[in-house]
């Protein structure tokens, strides 16, 4: 399989700029770039797929640059629920060294600043020089912004395609860069930077365009910064358990998507777990496959291991194995329910909503069924205190195999 069918048969190949973009990426050795804008200080999940798709396209032989927009992180690319908070120029820097940092780290790619091409650029230079080879109505097809059309858009907005196709131009003429890849969201972005390069240096100039899908939930919203419970890829934010966690309960409807889009698995070891999850689900193999290939790539086999470590301990109910730092990991994302410290067992189970009723509270402790930290506990009337605590003054109450609570004591 040639690698841009094996690209489309992963799901990576939304749209092409021309039909030659088959031919480069099979048989030429060409620089390409992506890039992402420093509006927060990690990237996350849902730009691990364009991340590994450069990974891909160097393993066969093409130099990916991995821009890093110091310029239009100012600006914002419109999105369709409205205008972008404007960032600080000092948050912009710190999300930048962030940003360099961790992909030099993960992958290792050549970066760039788009900020070191424009921060000298005259209002009056980027108008004749750029904005001048811009027709508005080419502008306008741009989806985000027709859709932003009704309930208005700023001039700084409708001007991000510009600062963005200068950024093709601009790598075009240094590096000979020939082809930008992103999401499908980038396609007018993409398509303005190729209409300003045969503007400025000829329409024989040979260059393209190539946008990936964007990953999506079950139900279909993005992964995104501006969405909640974002998935980071820096383990500070999302530890490599909770990440394991998040990827180990993916959909069954999603979990195919994702091991093709998110791993470096082969088509037939996808196919044997496709398999697997039509014929027995229950097991989960391909989402333990999917969680392991992810965490393994991005922070090493000794954190999959911890992962694996604290997600066993806490199926099993073992939690005394686990030391300090991973007790931290196993309740760091878990919900927190806060309660008063000094209360009867029965009385926790009721005022955090455990238990409807003293009563019920009491039939599950007799019949085995709760355990604090790991062990089980049969007198309704145990006194829970700090001195219970787990970790960090939190309690964790199992009931039954699977469900767990975590307490945050407090006093009153």
């Amino acid at each position: 399989m040639k690698l841009f069918d094996e690209l489309k048969w992963r799901g990576l190949i939304n749209d092409i700029t021309s039909p030659e973009v088959e031919d480069v990426i099979n048989n030429d050795k060409v620089t390409f770039y992506i890039g992402t804008d420093p509006t927060a200080d990690s990237l996350h999940i849902g730009h691990y797929s364009s991340l590994l798709m450069a990974k891909r396209l160097q393993q066969h032989g093409h130099h990916p640059i991995m821009l890093v927009g110091g310029a239009t992180g100012f600006i914002g690319d419109p999105k369709a629920t409205g205008e972008r908070q404007m960032l600080t120029a000092e948050l912009l820097e710190h999300n930048y060294h962030a940003l360099y940092n961790q992909i030099q780290k993960l992958w290792g790619f050549e970066m760039v600043n788009n900020l070191d091409w424009t921060k000298d650029i005259t209002i009056i230079d980027f108008l004749r020089d750029y904005g001048k080879l811009f027709n508005v109505s080419f502008m306008l097809k741009k989806e985000t912004v027709r859709k932003r059309l009704e309930t208005g858009i700023s001039y700084t907005e409708f001007s991000y395609m510009i600062l963005q196709s200068l950024d093709f131009l601009k790598l075009y003429q240094t590096k000979n860069c020939t082809m930008q890849i992103g999401g499908q969201d980038q396609w007018g972005n993409i398509t303005g930077g190729l209409e300003l390069i045969r503007k400025k240096c000829g329409a024989d100039v040979k260059c393209y365009g190539l946008t990936m899908p964007l990953i999506t939930k079950a139900d279909g919203t993005k992964f995104g910064k501006s969405e909640t419970g974002t998935v980071w890829l820096d383990p500070e934010k999302t530890s490599p358990y909770a990440l394991y966690q998040f990827l180990f309960n993916t959909e069954d409807t999603k979990v195919i998507e994702y091991l093709k889009k998110l791993t470096f698995l082969s088509v037939e070891q996808i196919e044997a777990l496709e398999c697997s999850l039509k014929e027995e689900p229950h097991k989960r193999a391909a989402q333990r496959a999917l969680a392991e290939e992810v965490v393994r790539d991005l922070h090493g086999q000794e954190a999959l291991d911890t992962a694996l470590k604290i997600t066993n301990a806490l199926f099993r109910g073992q939690l005394d194995e686990l030391d300090e730092s991973q007790r931290k990991d196993a309740v760091k994302d878990m919900e927190k329910i806060d309660c008063t410290t000094g209360l009867m067992l029965e009385e926790v189970l009721v005022n955090c909503s455990i238990a409807s009723s003293k009563r019920e509270a009491r039939e599950w402790i007799k019949g085995n069924s709760i355990s604090i930290n790991g062990t089980k506990v049969k007198d309704p009337r145990t006194i829970i205190t700090k001195a219970n605590a787990y970790v960090d003054n939190n309690v964790i109450i199992r009931r039954g195999k699977k469900r767990y609570y975590c307490i945050t004591l407090k006093e009153e």
